[in-house]
C-alpha cells in the first residue's frame, strides 16, 4: 500500500501525466481541478503526439515514451489512437533541401523515409500533386482525439493507478504540505502544481521569474469524410519547417526563413503554420496560428482562419471540406526556447508547466523522467 500522499492541482494533460508518474513512484495521488472536466488547451489541440518536432536527447526520448503511454492507454481503454505517422511536404527547392538535410541528420535514428511524389500518393490520396517535390515521412507520430482522450483518461488513471479525482473545487493557496480550498484544508507529503495558462493564482512569483507568456492559437474542424475515407499520415506544409525546434538542425532552413519573410510576411506575423490530422470519427482538425501575449482578444479572427485554409489548399484537398467548428486555445509558452518549467518553490511543492504546444507530446514521458530524477 502507498503511504505517501501527493496532491496534483490541475487536470490538463500535464496534471494527468504527473498523477500517473507520482503513482508509479509510490504515492497515493489526489488530483484537484476547479472545473467539472478539463476545458483548457489540453482539449483544444490536434491530438498529435509529435516526436519529429523534438530535438534528439531528453525531449525526443520523452516524446517516444509519451507515445508508448498513449498507445498503452488506447489499447487498454478502447479509446481511439492512430499510429499514422506524418509527412512534411515540399513544393519549393529550398524546402526540399531542408527535408534532405533532416533525412541525413535524423533518418537512421528515427526511421525516416524521403519520399517521391509517387510514393507520397501511395500513402495519402489527400496530397496535392501539382508542384510536389518530396515528402519526409516519419512513422513515429501518433494521433489521438484530445476531447475523447482527456475525457477518458481520469477513469483510466483511477482504475489502473488508483488516482482520486476531486472536481469543481478551486485551490486557493498552497503552503508547504497544506492545500487550501474554500471549504477545507488538505495535507499531503507532496504537492504538484500543473495549472497551465493560469499563472496568477498559485505562485505567480515563480512565473514572473521566467520568460513566459501565453500563446493563443486558432483551429478549425472539417466534417467527417464521406465513405470513411482516411487521409493517412498527418500532413504538414512547408511553414511547419520553421516551427519545430528539431528542424533548426538543417542549415538550409535559413534560406526558407528568408524567402518566407519576403513572400509570406503576414503568415509569419500571425505565427501561422498549417497541418491537418484526422480523428477516429473521420473529421479533420486543421490549424493553426500563434499570437503571443499575456492577455488575448477573446474573439477569433476570421481572416486568420481563411489564411490557414488558403495555405492548406496548396498541399491538401479532401472529399468533404465543410467547416463545422472553429475555436481557439491558450497555453503557457517560454520565450527563450526552453521546453518546460519545473520548479521547487517550497519544501514539498513542485511546479510543472510551460510545455507550450507540446503538452500532448511530452507530458507523459517528461513527467516520469522528472519524478524519477528529482522526487
Amino acid at each position: 500500500m502507498n503511504n505517501r500522499k501527493a496532491i496534483v492541482v490541475g487536470a490538463g494533460i500535464a496534471g494527468l501525466a504527473m498523477a500517473r508518474a507520482l503513482s508509479l513512484k509510490g504515492y497515493r495521488v489526489t488530483l484537484i481541478d476547479r472545473s467539472a472536466m478539463a476545458v483548457g488547451a489540453s482539449v483544444r489541440n490536434f491530438g498529435m503526439v509529435w516526436p519529429i518536432g523534438q530535438p534528439s536527447g531528453e525531449l525526443f526520448e520523452a516524446a517516444m515514451k509519451s507515445r508508448e503511454v498513449w498507445k498503452e492507454f488506447g489499447i487498454s481503454s478502447g479509446v481511439f489512437f492512430d499510429e499514422a505517422g506524418s509527412i512534411h511536404l515540399s513544393y519549393h527547392g529550398d524546402e526540399t533541401r531542408v527535408l534532405e538535410e533532416l533525412y541525413d541528420i535524423y533518418g537512421k535514428e528515427r526511421n525516416l523515409t524521403l519520399l517521391t511524389p509517387e510514393k507520397i500518393a501511395q500513402k495519402s490520396g489527400a496530397v496535392v500533386q501539382k508542384g510536389l517535390q518530396r515528402g519526409l515521412f516519419s512513422p513515429n507520430e501518433l494521433i489521438v482525439d484530445p476531447r475523447e482522450s482527456i475525457r477518458e483518461l481520469p477513469a483510466y488513471l483511477q482504475s489502473k493507478y488508483d488516482v482520486e479525482f476531486i472536481w469543481n473545487k478551486m485551490v486557493l493557496a498552497v503552503e508547504g504540505q497544506t492545500v487550501y480550498t474554500a471549504e477545507e484544508e488538505m495535507e499531503a507529503d507532496l504537492v504538484m502544481i500543473c495549472t497551465g495558462a493560469d499563472m496568477e493564482s498559485l505562485f505567480p512569483e515563480v512565473f514572473s521569474g521566467h520568460p513566459v507568456t501565453r500563446c493563443k492559437l486558432q483551429m478549425l474542424k472539417m466534417e467527417r469524410q464521406a465513405d470513411d475515407w482516411r487521409i493517412g499520415p498527418a500532413l504538414c506544409g512547408g511553414l511547419s519547417l520553421i516551427h519545430y525546434s528539431s528542424f533548426k538542425a538543417a542549415n538550409s532552413l535559413r534560406d526558407v526563413k528568408f524567402r518566407y519573410s519576403v513572400e509570406m510576411e503576414d503568415y509569419l506575423k500571425w505565427g501561422i503554420h498549417v497541418m491537418v490530422s484526422q480523428n477516429g470519427n473521420g473529421e479533420l482538425t486543421v490549424g493553426d496560428s500563434h499570437e503571443y501575449g499575456h492577455t488575448h482578444d477573446p474573439f477569433d479572427k476570421d481572416f486568420i482562419n481563411q489564411m490557414i485554409l488558403n495555405y492548406l489548399s496548396g498541399f491538401a484537398h479532401f472529399r468533404n471540406e465543410k467547416i463545422v467548428e472553429t475555436w481557439h486555445g491558450i497555453y503557457a509558452k517560454l520565450t527563450n526556447g526552453d521546453a518546460y518549467i519545473f520548479e521547487h518553490p517550497q519544501e514539498a511543492v513542485y511546479i510543472f508547466n510551460g510545455l507550450g504546444g507540446a503538452g500532448m507530446t511530452l507530458s507523459f514521458g517528461l513527467s516520469e523522467h522528472l519524478v524519477n530524477t528529482f522526487i
